[in-house]
């Protein structure tokens, strides 16, 4: 079966950016990137037809599991699960959206998140700024047109001001 609306490269408006550390300095962050949960639903949509799949969630230990299980053209139900933890900001939401996110990966959804660059901002900054989020943006347009791109890539503000002067 193929499963290209599924599978094929995140877009720049499906990506969340989150901070994942700051550096010990305070003087840039470390971000990376996930498939937002509405994404998952819209390509799942997409690919099996809103009324050819469902989720379920069950409460384990700390977090919860989530099992997505779709139906095929020919019938088949395919299923396939995993757990994310809660989360700080809204544990049981936060959770509950994790474990579907990480559910959907099973299915080839936003597994090439997992190839991205390591990518740091430049800034004292405990949140990424607006000028960061055009880059970021220009990042994943670039990996999807399948341009090389370095394996460290640290994002400046002075890198925003000549991308505005492309554009």
């Amino acid at each position: 079966m193929d499963l290209d609306k599924l599978t094929s490269p995140i877009r720049p408006d499906e990506v969340e950016w989150r901070v994942q550390n700051q550096t010990k300095d305070g003087q840039k962050l470390i971000v990376v990137p996930y498939v937002t949960n509405r994404s998952v639903m819209e390509r799942f949509d997409a690919q099996f037809g809103w009324d050819n799949w469902e989720n379920s969630f069950q409460e384990v230990g700390e977090g919860f599991l989530c099992t997505i299980t779709v139906t095929l053209a020919d019938g088949r139900k395919v299923s396939k699960s995993d757990a994310a933890n809660r989360t700080n900001v809204e544990p049981v939401k936060g959770g509950v959206s994790d474990a579907m996110k990480r559910c959907a990966v099973q299915f080839g959804l936003g597994r090439d998140l997992y190839r991205y660059p390591k990518v740091m901002i430049q800034t004292s900054d405990k949140y990424i700024p607006d000028w960061a989020m055009r880059l970021l943006d220009n990042l994943v347009f670039k990996i999807n047109q399948g341009k090389s791109v370095p394996d460290l890539i640290v994002l400046k503000p002075e890198h925003a001001k000549s991308l505005a002067a492309v554009n």
